[in-house]
C-alpha cells in the first residue's frame, strides 16, 4: 500500500503517523515532522481542555468528575502517540476518547440540542466503524477512516464547545430527572 517511490503524503494511503518519523516513508528527510508534532501537542491540549471545560457545563458531579480526569489523562496518552509506544497510546487514548464522547452524548440526548444529538451519534458509529478496518486488516480504508473519524470528531468538539452552554445541562441530574424549581 505505501508507495516507497512517493514524494509526498498521499491521504488515502499514508497514515498521520507516517508524519511523526525523522524519514518520510521514500527514505529521505522528513520536513513535516516538526509540524506533526506541534499538530499532535496542540491536538493533545485542545482536546484534553475540552473535556475539562464540559466537565465545567455537566451539573452531574460525578459524570463531571469522569470527563475531567479523561481530559487530563488523554491529553498524556494522546501526545504519547507519537512516541514508539505509538499503538498502545492510540489503543489507550481512543478508549478514553470515546468513554467521554459517550458520556458526553448521554447527556446531550438529555437536552434539546437536536442536531448535536444526531451528530453525536454519527461521529460514535464513525469511530467505531474505524476500528472494523482496524481489526479486520483493511489498511487502504483504515487509512482513509483515520481521516474521516479525525475531522468528524474535531468537528463535533467545536460543535460541542462553542454551542453549548451550562445552562443546556442544568436541568439534568445523573440519575435522568429533571430539577424541579422550588417555589420559596
Amino acid at each position: 500500500m505505501l508507495d516507497k517511490n512517493s514524494t509526498g503524503f498521499d491521504w488515502s494511503k499514508n497514515y498521520i503517523s507516517n508524519l511523526f518519523a525523522a524519514k518520510a516513508i521514500n527514505a529521505s528527510e522528513n520536513p513535516s515532522r516538526i509540524w506533526a508534532l506541534i499538530g499532535m501537542g496542540l491536538h493533545s491540549v485542545g482536546y484534553g481542555i475540552f473535556f475539562i471545560n464540559m466537565s465545567k457545563k455537566i451539573a452531574a458531579r460525578h459524570a463531571a468528575n469522569v470527563l475531567k480526569y479523561i481530559g487530563a489523562a488523554n491529553m498524556i496518552f494522546s501526545f504519547l502517540i507519537v512516541t514508539p509506544l505509538h499503538d498502545a497510546m492510540v489503543t489507550i487514548s481512543g478508549t478514553l476518547f470515546l468513554m467521554g464522547l459517550f458520556y458526553i452524548t448521554v447527556f446531550i440526548l438529555k437536552t434539546r440540542l437536536h442536531l448535536l444529538k444526531f451528530s453525536c451519534i454519527i461521529c460514535l458509529l464513525i469511530f467505531y466503524y474505524t476500528l472494523y478496518p482496524y481489526g479486520s486488516g483493511n489498511w487502504g480504508l483504515l487509512a482513509i477512516m483515520q481521516k474521516v473519524s479525525f475531522i468528524s470528531s474535531m468537528l463535533l468538539v467545536l460543535g460541542i464547545e462553542y454551542f453549548t452552554k451550562k445552562e443546556d445541562f442544568k436541568q439534568i441530574k445523573s440519575s435522568g430527572q429533571k430539577i424541579q424549581a422550588t417555589n420559596r
